[in-house]
């Protein structure tokens, strides 16, 4: 145990996480002793027309012109994000709908584009029967089909409605759909014990409702890989880190060294094992090796979340987001100041790329870690004032807690609380303390703490994917 964890003796973590973990069915992954995980392929999703092209500018429905400027769109959402395959067709019968079905696959989640009035109505049902995940693309004035969507939902069914002119609603469209498949391709390495809501510590239940694996790692193997971290990879890392800093407050060279040697390894960890994410439960007793915390935020700037201290709810969430927009979260804690409105959230890991791996790293200061007497060497990132956040978190696997705010305030140079901060201003901050993590039945501090912010208003996207992977969604505040 570390001898400098005091906020972990005071939240009681490491007796409680052992307890769930007893119960829990762990794979032990090793590149030497199991396969690593498969290399994610495309993920399939099934396009679907239903019913002819309206005659010119008459009757209840889509035009030629309409249906081309679609496939169009499709066609550039498709080759920009890489990662999908589209299995397009027409039907204007069930039957036709369960053929192109079978081509793409007894899962591949569903685009449904309806193309004439009352056409979708009639060859939706092996859609529904087959329990495919499904977006409902509507045109205005392509038909009454759209109102039939909620009705659907509302049956059971995974189907969310997209009612727009807007053509870039289709690569939404198929960003929401593609998290279904691309979590069931998912490897989570994990150091326990595994810190959350019960569901989320469960790797069978996570497996049972997402479709990712979890394997546990070995902490004393991965010790032998901080080892043989190649010099020259941690000299470039350290380089990296220290040149595109504002300023180096505390930490020393030997700090910087033991952080970036540990950021160099399990960056090889990820690469060796295929992992798309990563969970760290024992990272607060790292200091004498080096805080992960630089590797942390290297590898979300990669686009493959890591969450600190175990936290395996915050890590499917920053996932489900990672592979819905394409950015990177900050897992943090929160603290209030209702006089102005305000949320704050902190933590001593953060992204720089805040945009997505093709971004800008935000500007940084090199700090000690506040809650060990200022030692090792984590980064201070100082992220966008004016700037529009989700802040969201998955719980119990079947429930997405999510407010929108916007960053009023970052500090120059943090003090109290974790390094990174951000100010946030919330619809109702009174509201939000008074009733914060009230649908959680846990006493555990970390649990019913954490949140992870993300760049962007993605509320209506949030709603959207809970009606298709068939979770509820509690607005905070």
């Amino acid at each position: 145990m570390c001898e400098q964890c005091t906020r972990r003796e005071l939240l009681g973590t490491g007796i409680a996480g052992g307890l769930m973990l007893a119960g829990a069915t762990w794979t032990h992954a090793w590149a030497s002793q199991s396969p690593p995980g498969q290399l994610r392929g495309k993920s399939r999703i099934c396009v679907i027309f239903t019913g002819a092209p309206a005659p010119g500018d008459r009757d209840w429905g889509a035009d030629s012109g309409q249906i081309e400027a679609m496939r169009t769109r499709l066609a550039k959402a498709e080759k920009e994000l890489g990662n999908i395959e589209l299995i397009i067709g027409e039907s204007n019968s069930a039957e036709q709908t369960t053929a192109l079905l079978e081509k793409a696959g007894a899962e591949a989640p569903v685009l449904a584009i309806n193309v004439r009035n009352f056409a979708l109505t009639r060859v939706v049902q092996p859609i529904l029967d087959g329990s495919h995940p499904m977006v409902f693309f509507s045109l205005p004035a392509s038909g009454h089909d759209w109102m039939y969507a909620p009705r659907w939902h509302s049956r059971g069914h995974r189907v969310t409605l997209l009612a727009s002119r807007d053509y870039d609603e289709l690569e939404r469209s198929l960003r929401l759909l593609r998290v279904i498949p691309m979590m069931k391709q998912t490897r989570i390495l994990l150091f326990p014990p595994a810190r959350g809501t019960a569901a989320a510590q469960s790797p069978d239940q996570v497996k049972k409702r997402l479709g990712a694996d979890v394997v546990a790692i070995e902490e004393n193997t991965f010790n032998e890989m901080i080892s043989a971290a190649e010099d020259d990879a941690v000299r470039a890392e350290i380089d990296s880190w220290t040149k595109g800093a504002k300023e180096i407050v505390e930490p020393n060279k030997d700090d910087i060294e033991k952080a970036a040697r540990v950021s160099v390894a399990l960056q090889n960890l990820m690469e060796r094992e295929r992992a798309q994410g990563l969970a760290v439960g024992t990272c607060m007793g790292w200091l004498p090796k080096g805080f992960p915390c630089l590797g942390f935020s290297r590898l979300r700037d990669k686009g493959i979340p890591a969450a600190c201290e175990g936290d395996m709810d915050s890590l499917l969430t920053m996932l489900l987001f990672q592979y819905m927009i394409d950015r990177a979260g900050f897992q943090g804690n929160a603290t209030f100041d209702t006089s102005r409105n305000a949320l704050w959230t902190a933590h001593c890991t953060a992204a720089l790329k805040m945009d997505g791996p093709n971004g800008k790293e935000a500007p940084y200061l090199l700090r000690g870690h506040s809650e060990v007497g200022g030692s090792g060497c984590v980064p201070e990132v100082q992220y966008r004032v004016g700037e529009t956040i989700t802040r969201a978190k998955l719980i119990n696997l079947d429930t997405i807690l999510a407010s929108p705010g916007k960053i009023i305030e970052v500090p120059e140079r943090a003090v109290h609380g974790c390094r990174t901060q951000i100010v946030t201003e919330v619809r109702d901050a009174a509201k939000m303390a008074a009733n914060w993590s009230s649908v959680l039945e846990t006493e555990d501090a970390m649990t019913l703490l954490h949140r992870v912010v993300f760049y962007g208003d993605h509320m209506e996207s949030v709603h959207h994917l809970a009606r298709l992977m068939g979770m509820k969604v509690v607005e905070e505040g």
